[in-house]
């Protein structure tokens, strides 16, 4: 198994029909033993106990640092160390522009992009210590092409800040033996999209599509499986896009 004997972080994993619900199932199916974490604390401990009773299940609020913290300090003491963080968090906000308002923006920057600091800050301490680990960050196709199905223009500023910032994290850590590396999915099936595609709609996008067909969930989770790896050791810095071919550059 690939990430046997290994220990795992996923925010943002309770949703049934979500990446990280679907990362956490590989992982477990894989030889990890996983902590979700996610702002709704109860559905976290509901999505864990599917995963078989040696996985943990934690509310916490990625935008608020202390929150992370407890969090993270609570995982370190039930499993002894963490060997692997998923910065999957994140929300979206159909909005134009100009109609953006301070709070909006806000909110959309706190759980997208301050919500992978604050999470990676409390992690990194005990990785570094250990001179072992692997972040992967979600980021997304929005952030490449300026925009995307169902997010603002917000959504694709705080998306391409995962970016800038993990790649940033990558150059500081990787002489501590830290891995950083980010995920970027196209249109993907999950609760985010659930009803709002017509047929029509998704006809049009999969015009644009090679692979002629929307992600799963378990798209994005093999990718996260392999960056966890170890048969990703020597990749540190990427951006691998999940998209089918959307956007081929």
């Amino acid at each position: 198994m690939l990430l046997s004997g290994k220990t795992a972080i996923i925010s943002g994993a309770a949703s049934q029909r979500g990446i990280g619900l679907a990362t956490a199932r590989r992982f477990a199916a894989e030889g990890a033993r996983v902590a979700i974490v996610d702002i709704d604390a109860g559905a976290a401990a509901d999505a864990a106990a599917t995963l078989g009773k040696s996985h943990i299940g934690l509310g916490c609020n990625v935008a608020d640092k202390s929150s992370c913290e407890k969090a993270v300090a609570n995982v370190v003491e039930a499993f002894g160390a963490i060997d692997i963080l998923i910065n999957n968090a994140g929300i979206t906000q159909p909005v134009k522009f100009l109609e953006i308002s301070p709070a909006d923006w806000d909110r959309i920057q706190d759980v997208n992009l301050k919500g992978v600091l604050f999470l990676s800050q409390a992690v990194i301490p005990q990785m570094r210590a250990r001179k072992s680990g692997s972040i992967a960050c979600m980021s997304s196709v929005s952030a490449q092409r300026g925009g995307g199905i169902f997010g603002g223009p917000h959504y694709s500023a705080a998306k391409a800040g995962v970016l800038g910032l993990a790649k940033a994290m990558a150059r500081e850590f990787g002489p501590d033996g830290i891995r950083v590396n980010c995920v970027t999915p196209g249109l993907i099936g999950t609760d985010i999209t659930a009803g709002k595609l017509t047929e029509e709609m998704k006809a049009k996008i999969l015009e644009g599509i090679p692979l002629n067909r929307l992600g799963s969930a378990d798209d994005v989770a093999g990718i996260y499986t392999f960056l966890a790896s170890d048969l990703s050791a020597y990749v540190t810095g990427a951006v691998i896009d999940v998209n089918g071919g959307m956007l081929i550059h």
